[in-house]
């Protein structure tokens, strides 16, 4: 045994001498007794314990209760376009402001303010895209004669209705804004859905020029003051008929209008409301009828009484295989079914382009802002470049001519 003890001595000879617990745990013991001491201890261990934490799981909110969930963002909603009586309204969608305003206003650098696009026409003059116009404004010049014509007309059940005279003149002849061709290809251009806004319909008449045609809505109050303006002017003067679309009746033009499965007497009761809400007009134009004009039976009622009345039909380009009326004409393209006045412009450049192939072409557009803007631009140059600016009228054939 005692040898044990000896080995145990020599294997531990030269190592530090080891410090009994038992005496550190007390003077460590001592110390925290201490009442300073210990408060400083607690204090320090929480720090410790608290950065411990947040280095091992980066979140002190970890150990909370948590919920994880997908969310996606939803498309924001796309506005339907206009349909029916709606396109007539376009000013509750903000389109309409004040039209006479002198001019865009520009940035420090001289250029459109922001949301203004601004053009170059063929002749160098430009055109806004905004909701202003500022086309000049021009003089009346070449009046046509106030309707209503002596020997044109005949009172009917709501006003009167158009009728050709004993001596052979029609409306179609004698409303029309006169033209004599110069040689060169002619173009046409037919600016609607006037009478329900004020502005625009002042606009238009006021800074189009006069070989402009003019379309305007049955339904508009005071709509003979409207065309006695545009007369006044030297704008010969369209009627709006509302024809039936596909969709209807959720897709609705307005009262009375021709439905594509109505007998001839019901086509002919329903134009007489329409074509005695004014006078003074040389035919009538569709209003949507995409449905209408592929009934045989209605179109052929609604063309009989154009005949019998003696008014023209000018359509958008929708009924172009459709002969009858008193006098026919179908128009080229639709100038403004983008509504920018790049977009505009291109089309009425594409117009130029087919009356100098074909003699002659016709456009339509809708009474917006930048289609008036555009448009009175537009025409301004039309004589340096070559062509004639020619009234809708101008292009009507009688059937079979």
């Amino acid at each position: 045994m005692f040898a044990k003890r000896h080995s145990a001595l020599a294997a531990t000879a030269g190592t530090a001498p080891r410090r009994r617990a038992s005496a550190g745990l007390s003077r460590a013991l001592a110390f925290l007794r201490h009442p300073v001491a210990a408060v400083g201890a607690a204090l320090t261990l929480l720090i410790g314990a608290a950065g411990l934490f947040i280095l091992v799981l980066g979140d002190p909110t970890a150990g909370s209760p948590s919920a994880r969930a997908a969310l996606t963002r939803p498309d924001a909603p796309v506005a339907e376009p206009p349909t029916g009586m709606e396109a007539f309204t376009l000013d509750t969608l903000g389109l309409y402001q004040d039209l006479t305003a002198p001019g865009f206003e520009l940035d420090d650098e001289g250029g459109p303010i922001a949301g203004e696009a601004l053009i170059t026409l063929p002749d160098g003059a430009s055109a806004g895209g905004g909701s202003s116009i500022t086309a000049p404004r021009r003089p009346p010049a070449d009046p046509l004669p106030a309707a209503p014509i002596a020997g044109l007309s005949q009172p009917g059940p709501n006003g009167l209705l158009p009728v050709i005279n004993a001596d052979g003149r029609t409306p179609a002849e004698a409303y029309a804004r006169p033209f004599r061709p110069n040689g060169r290809p002619r173009v046409a251009l037919i600016v609607g859905g006037l009478g329900l806004n004020a502005v625009t319909t002042r606009a238009a008449i006021e800074r189009l020029p006069a070989e402009v045609t003019l379309s305007f809505v049955p339904y508009a109050e005071g709509l003979q003051g409207w065309i006695d303006l545009a007369r006044a002017h030297g704008h010969e003067v369209l009627i709006e008929i509302p024809m039936e679309p596909t969709g209807y009746p959720d897709n609705d033009p307005g009262p009375y209008t021709l439905l594509s499965n109505a007998g001839p007497d019901d086509i002919r009761q329903r134009l007489d409301w329409l074509l005695g809400r004014a006078t003074g007009y040389f035919g009538v134009t569709n209003y949507l009828g995409d449905r209408f004009v592929t009934s045989d039976g209605a179109m052929s009622a609604f063309l009989g009484v154009m005949r019998s009345r003696g008014l023209a039909f000018v359509d958008d380009g929708s009924a172009r295989r459709r002969p009858g009326a008193y006098t026919r004409a179908s128009a080229d393209r639709i100038i403004d079914e983008v509504q920018s006045p790049a977009a505009i412009v291109a089309q009425l450049n594409a117009l130029e382009a087919a009356a100098r192939e074909n003699g002659d072409a016709m456009g339509a557009g809708f009474s917006y802002p930048v289609t008036v803007e555009a448009a009175a631009r537009w025409a301004d140059g039309l004589s340096d470049r070559g062509l004639q600016l020619a009234p809708a009228s101008a292009m009507t054939r009688r059937p079979g001519r």
